[in-house]
């Protein structure tokens, strides 16, 4: 069983409808999704490239979670904000998973329109907390 399944069975418990994990390569500067909830919209293939913009400096720079609780939010920097929408997804968080210093990628939860409330964000990242180092071991394999 992949280390991210448990997080991801305990983020769906919290009302996560669409849960992937993405490792960042900084050296090839692309990202790849290692897991994902949604194979059939978001298989784990191929690589995509890592682009300089906004989310960028808040999630990998800045290594703190974004946070969109709508869809124009998040449309701005997301290429497939139109598939997202057309799930029935009108938020996202996006948690760096940073160890020594590094983001070694992101977990990628989706949901309804303004899910993302203050109290579910500290439970996100408290489960988030409680398996950092099955993920950072798994995101270490590549």
């Amino acid at each position: 069983m992949s280390a991210y399944a448990p997080l991801h069975a305990e983020c769906a418990a919290l009302g996560t409808r669409l849960f992937t994990v993405t490792v960042q390569d900084l050296a090839l500067n692309v990202a790849r999704r290692a897991y994902t909830s949604h194979p059939v919209e978001y298989p784990v293939s191929g690589t995509k490239p890592l682009t300089r913009d906004g989310w960028y400096d808040h999630c990998i720079t800045g290594q703190t979670t974004f946070v969109a609780n709508t869809a124009p939010e998040f449309a701005k920097y997301f290429f497939d904000h139109e598939l997202i929408t057309s799930l029935g997804l009108g938020s996202c968080i996006n948690i760096p998973l940073v160890e020594n210093g590094t983001v070694l990628g992101t977990i990628n939860l989706l949901a309804e329109e303004q899910h993302f409330t203050a109290e579910k964000l500290a439970a996100y990242h408290a489960l988030v907390a409680k398996h950092h180092a099955a993920l950072a071991a798994e995101m270490a394999k590549g």
